[in-house]
């Protein structure tokens, strides 16, 4: 990189960035005039920060200057800037050292001539009718006949003397209350409001007018306020806005729950005329008296039909002619009952009679033969079916009871030989023998220990011991010995675990005490249920 040759400078002081700035700065603070000035322009590249603080500029044909507007001057604003408006700006000129720029710090802000009034009024407008204070569902009606109403006005004006000769006029000795309030000016909204709030205050007030006389829109601007508006929309009582003449509107014409084109106006809608009340009202009466009398003229003309009545003039003629209609009634009603008693009479005779002559002859004790025949036909028809019934019934009961498998099932058991022999008796086998118990659920493969009768007389008939139904005798297996049986041998050696047997003859049961030996192949279930009903007979009792 070449060498830089130092070059000649004229004998000028050399100045930093930020003593040069330093600099700009302090000469415009020193220049009075651009503390305090009102610049004229238009409004272009205008933005709103989150902080509040505004920014845009100021624009002419020939000129552009940056404009700082804080948010503590910004809330002060009755109107919203946009940008192409054309405003006065008031504040003072300053040097932004960070930014290198020139700029405005705007104090007040105000739009240029009436259009701009007019632009700030149309947008108050549409905000508070997107809030609903224009709405007609809150409109509230005025009373009828109020008791006393406040007049918010200047008390020297015009139009406060209007609206009470046009009250007195229309209904004498109605009560008015003048609240004075500044109408015109800066300090005209806090004013209003504050007596708006005073009036509301006062028990006996039905009705609030708010008006003044005509004026331009600057004189008009206090009822163009955005608090004035938001007071009427919050008040207790009715507000009737009269506010200059007819071709003027104002944002309290919008939100009161009625607007009169004058004051004037404002007093004939808010008050009845006395005159006219009077007159509706001997109208009304002489409506009442007319249909009063109608009434009574209808009634009267009933009453005289009805008194002028043949039955009124002479009631005992309709009396005497009741009482005689009774009497023939009476003696018509006798004369009928007599022949119905006469007639009854006589058909019972011969009844009677009738009944006595059959009777008499065979006829009738043939007959009630032949019902108590035809009763007894129909008695024993029930009993032939009945009886095949009942029989099929019984025998049906019988094979289901005589069924080996529900005789096994209640307990019964059925022994046989090992040849196949079912036991009857105790004599068919020895001690020492094999026998074959079957059981409802499986079989008993046992060895007699013991034998002998339970009953003697059962031993000597040969026939299967019952029970005494009287209780006498021997108490059931009486002389019976607990013996034990063991398995048998031969193809069975495998079981030959004793086996302890309690037989008892009288209640035909063989239980053991044990697992029951399982049932064999097909060929042993047939032999046992063939075997089954052969010992039916001998093991049931």
């Amino acid at each position: 990189m070449g060498s830089v040759e130092p070059v000649d400078l004229p004998g000028l002081p050399v100045l930093s960035v930020a003593e040069l700035v330093r600099r700009i700065r302090q000469t415009l603070a020193a220049d009075e005039l651009l503390q305090n000035v009102l610049v004229q322009g238009e409004i272009s590249n205008f933005r709103r920060q989150g902080s509040g603080h505004l920014y845009f500029t100021l624009k002419d044909s020939q000129g552009r200057l940056r404009c700082v507007m804080f948010r503590s001057a910004a809330v002060r604003l009755t109107f919203e800037p946009a940008d192409g408006l054309a405003v006065l700006a008031l504040g003072s000129v300053g040097f932004y050292e960070l930014g290198g720029d020139c700029q405005l710090y705007v104090e007040q802000l105000y739009p240029a001539g009436t259009g701009a009034l007019y632009l700030a009024f149309q947008q108050l407008k549409d905000k508070l009718a997107a809030e609903g204070l224009f709405d007609p569902a809150h409109k509230r009606p005025l009373p009828f006949l109020p008791r006393r109403i406040a007049l918010i006005t200047s008390p020297t004006g015009a139009a406060v003397r209007d609206m009470i000769t046009v009250s007195q006029r229309r209904f004498p000795g109605l009560a008015l209350l003048v609240i004075p309030a500044v109408v015109q000016g800066e300090e005209g909204p806090a004013s209003v409001i504050q007596a708006l709030e005073w009036a509301n205050q006062q028990p006996d007030v039905d009705l609030i007018i708010l008006g003044r006389g005509g004026g331009s829109l600057e004189e008009l601007w206090t009822f163009n306020d955005e608090r004035v508006a938001r007071a009427i929309f919050a008040s207790r009582l009715p507000v009737v806005s009269a506010v200059g003449h007819e071709t003027d509107f104002t944002i309290a014409d919008f939100v009161a729950d009625r607007r009169a084109p004058t004051p004037s106006a404002a007093a004939e809608i808010a008050v009845p005329s006395r005159d006219q009340l009077e007159r509706d009202v001997q109208a009304l009466v002489a409506r009442m008296q007319s249909a009063c009398q109608a009434g009574i003229r209808r009634r009267r003309q009933a009453w005289e039909h009805v008194a002028a009545a043949a039955a009124l003039r002479r009631p005992q003629d309709r009396l005497r002619r009741y009482a005689q209609r009774v009497d023939e009634l009476a003696a018509d009603l006798e004369r009928q009952v007599q022949e119905r008693l006469r007639q009854t009479r006589d058909r019972a005779d011969r009844a009677a009679q009738s009944l006595a002559r059959w009777a008499g002859s065979g006829t009738w004790r043939r007959r009630q033969a032949w019902e108590h025949l035809k009763l007894r036909l129909q008695q024993a028809g029930k009993a032939m079916l009945s009886r095949p019934r009942a029989r099929l019934a019984e025998q049906a009961a019988k094979l289901s009871a005589l069924s080996p498998l529900a005789t096994l099932a209640r307990g019964y058991a059925v022994c046989r030989q090992w040849d196949g022999t079912v036991v009857r008796r105790w004599q068919q086998v020895a001690v020492g023998d094999a026998v074959e118990v079957l059981l409802a659920v499986g079989r008993l493969d046992c060895r007699v220990e013991g034998s002998g009768p339970s009953f003697p007389d059962a031993a000597e008939s040969g026939s299967s011991p019952v029970a005494p139904p009287d209780g006498s005798g021997e108490r059931p297996g009486a002389g019976f010995r607990p013996a034990q049986a063991s398995s048998r041998p031969g193809r069975r050696r495998a079981r030959n675990a004793a086996i302890p047997l309690q037989c008892s003859l009288w209640s035909g049961t063989i239980a053991g005490e044990g697992g029951a030996h399982p049932g064999g192949g097909p060929q042993e279930g047939e032999r046992q249920n063939r075997d089954g009903h052969q010992g039916e007979s001998g093991n049931e009792a």
